[in-house]
C-alpha cells in the first residue's frame, strides 16, 4: 500500500512560557518523545526527527489538518506543548528548488465563486475546471501546498461559510515563487498579570485583541493583531489615574469590542516564522520565541 509522504513539518518543544504546568499534567521532553514516538506505530504519514536541542522535534504530516489532529488529540490527554509555524518540505530535483503541488477542490455557490477563484489565484493556485454542480460552481485549482496555508479561513469568510473545500497531494513540482503572507504585525504584551479593561478600551484603535478583560497575560505574549505592519508592545496593566472629581458617566461608557476567537487551525496559520503557539488543555496562547524585548532586537539583527 503506497501512502502519501508528508508535506509539511512543524516544530514541537516543551511549554517553556511562564505559564507552564499550571493546567497540564504531562509537560516534560520524556513524556512528549515518547507520546509522539507512540502515535508514528499507528499514524503511518507521521514522522518524527530528533533536533539538536533534546526538547524539541521536528514533526512531519499531511498538511495542517493531519498534524492539528496530532495536536488536539495530545491536549485533550493533558499535554502542554509548542509548536512552530509550519513549514512546506522543500525538495531538490535535478538541481531544481520544488515544493508540493496539491489539487484543490472548492464547491461553492455561483455568486461568490469570483472571490473564491481570486483568493486562490493570489496564492499561486491555478484554475483547471470550472463547471457547474446542482446550485454549486465547482471549481477545481492545482496550488503550492505552501498556499494552502490560511486559505480555509478566507475562503469561508469570503463565502459566507458555504464553501466545501478538499485537497489532495499530487506532486513536486518546480517552486512558484513567493506568496504574500500575513500583512499585519502582532501586539505584544509588555509586563506580566491580569489585563485591564480600561486598557484594553485605550488601546483598541491599535488593532483588535485576542484577549478578555480580566485575562492573565505574560510578558512577550501576542495579544492582538496590529493595524500596521510592525509589531508593538502595549502596556494592558494601566490603570486609570484617578483624581478626587468624579466626571459623570465617562467610566460606564467604555464598550470593549468582543475579542477574536481562533481555533486550533488558525492559531497554526496565523503564527509567524518567530512566534510559538502555547497549547494546553484549556488554552491557546500566541507569543514570541523570544519574551524579552532586548533578547528578541538581538535576535533580529542576526542573519538567519
Amino acid at each position: 500500500i503506497s501512502i502519501d509522504e508528508p508535506t509539511m513539518n512543524m516544530l514541537f518543544t516543551i511549554n517553556n512560557s511562564p505559564f507552564f504546568g499550571k493546567e497540564g499534567k504531562l509537560v516534560t521532553s520524556q513524556r512528549i518523545r515518547d507520546r509522539l514516538l507512540k502515535e508514528m506505530e499507528k499514524n503511518l504519514a507521521l514522522k518524527v526527527l530528533d533536533t539538536p536541542s533534546p526538547d524539541s522535534w521536528l514533526v512531519y504530516g499531511r498538511g495542517i489538518l493531519h498534524l492539528s489532529v496530532l495536536i488536539e488529540t495530545m491536549r485533550r490527554e493533558g499535554y502542554e506543548i509548542q509548536v512552530g509555524q509550519p513549514q512546506v518540505i522543500i525538495k531538490e530535483i535535478d538541481g531544481k528548488k520544488c515544493e508540493p503541488i496539491e489539487t484543490l477542490i472548492v464547491d461553492v455557490p455561483g455568486d461568490v465563486s469570483g472571490k473564491v477563484i481570486e483568493l486562490v489565484t493570489q496564492r499561486k493556485g491555478e484554475l483547471l475546471v470550472m463547471e457547474p454542480k446542482g446550485d454549486l460552481q465547482h471549481l477545481e485549482f492545482e496550488i503550492p501546498a505552501r498556499g494552502i496555508i490560511g486559505l480555509r479561513n478566507n475562503v469561508l469568510t469570503a463565502t459566507a461559510g458555504e464553501a466545501i473545500m478538499a485537497h489532495r497531494f499530487i506532486a513536486y513540482e518546480e517552486f512558484k515563487g513567493a506568496i504574500p503572507g500575513r500583512i499585519n504585525g502582532s501586539l505584544i504584551s509588555m509586563n506580566t498579570g491580569a489585563a485591564i479593561p480600561y486598557a484594553i478600551d485605550k488601546l483598541q484603535d491599535r488593532g483588535v485583541f485576542f484577549i478578555d478583560p480580566g485575562e492573565e497575560v505574560y510578558t512577550g505574549m501576542v495579544v492582538g493583531e496590529h493595524n500596521r505592519q510592525n509589531d508593538i508592545e502595549v502596556n494592558l496593566q494601566a490603570a486609570k489615574q484617578l483624581t478626587n472629581m468624579r466626571a459623570s458617566g465617562t467610566d460606564s461608557n467604555t464598550k470593549i469590542a468582543p475579542k477574536l476567537n481562533f481555533s486550533l487551525e488558525e492559531c497554526m496559520e496565523f503564527i509567524q516564522k518567530d512566534e510559538y503557539l502555547e497549547i494546553t488543555p484549556k488554552s491557546l496562547r500566541m507569543r514570541k520565541i523570544w519574551l524579552d524585548p532586548n533578547e528578541r532586537k538581538r535576535n533580529e539583527k542576526k542573519p538567519s
